[in-house]
């Protein structure tokens, strides 16, 4: 026999007697694992590039559907419009959206979907006089009252209501750091470092009614449908207690299943949600 067709089973190598073992426990080899583990992976990326440039592409961005609205509003399709507008409203809701969402739903005749509109513009933007503007056409037009605010909600309505989260947090942390970081740093606490923070700490707490104004404000809306019967008990067969016009404001007391329980200037009582819409949606 050649020396060279001998093989010695001591020089067999270890990582073959252990990659047979592992074959015949497994039924496979790692390296056809290693191999499947990469094509699954490389599939896995494939798919989620393609759901990354696909998604984008099938769905309209708020540009597209505010441009889509707008092309049909000058075509005087007001309920394309309307639709348009309200879909840009949800992916991104923006104070002139709601205010030409409005104007659609005015043009419709449907006078509460567009107050309540109106107000949502106010409500991201108090510095929106067209919105104002029509508001206040509207609520003399359908000799409609607006919605009694306490003090402290009309100071709420100064400033949008994401400003008040700004300046409540950073005169806080001015007040904080102008009264700790001259210690922190050994020095001496000068005049104007107290100065600059009693002046943070009193514009943190004139801030404060300005949320409490929100949070309250946020639970005003607006009936939706002219003629809305006002129900005495949650229920579609109860007994109405009176009718309520389109833009009639109201505040949200309750909610039970598919009602609300409002309170108006005139009285208390259920309606249904898809009945009434809230300034600040939930």
């Amino acid at each position: 026999m050649n020396r060279s067709e001998i093989r010695n089973p001591n020089r067999s190598g270890t990582g073959s007697v252990q990659d047979n073992f592992r074959r015949k426990r497994f039924g496979f080899r790692f390296s056809a694992f290693f191999r499947l583990s990469v094509f699954g992976f490389r599939i896995c990326c494939t798919l989620a590039l393609t759901v990354l440039v696909v998604l984008p592409s099938s769905a309209a961005s708020p540009d597209v559907l505010f441009r889509q609205g707008s092309e049909a509003y000058h075509a005087a399709d007001y309920t394309s419009a309307a639709n348009a507008f309200q879909k840009a409203g949800i992916l991104r809701p923006a104070s002139g959206t709601f205010q030409n969402l409005g104007n659609a739903e005015w043009e419709r005749g449907n006078s509460g979907t567009a107050i309540l509109a109106w107000e949502q513009a106010l409500w991201l933007d108090p510095f929106n006089a067209a919105a104002c503007n029509n508001l206040r056409f509207a609520r003399k037009t359908a000799q409609l009252e607006a919605p009694e605010l306490a003090w402290y909600e009309v100071v709420s309505t100064w400033l949008p209501v994401n400003w008040w989260a700004w300046i409540s947090g950073l005169s806080f942390w001015l007040a904080v750091a102008m009264g700790t970081l001259p210690g922190i740093f050994r020095l001496r606490k000068a005049v104007w470092h107290q100065a600059i923070a009693a002046f943070g700490f009193a514009v943190f707490l004139l801030s404060v009614p300005a949320h409490l104004g929100v949070a309250t404000r946020s639970r005003v809306g607006f009936v939706l449908q002219k003629d809305t019967p006002l129900r005495l008990t949650p229920t579609e067969d109860a007994q109405f207690l009176t009718r309520l016009a389109a833009g009639e404001p109201a505040r949200l007391e309750r909610v039970r299943q598919k009602f609300f329980l409002i309170r108006t200037s005139r009285s208390l009582g259920w309606i249904r949600r898809d009945q009434f819409g809230l300034t600040c949606p939930r």
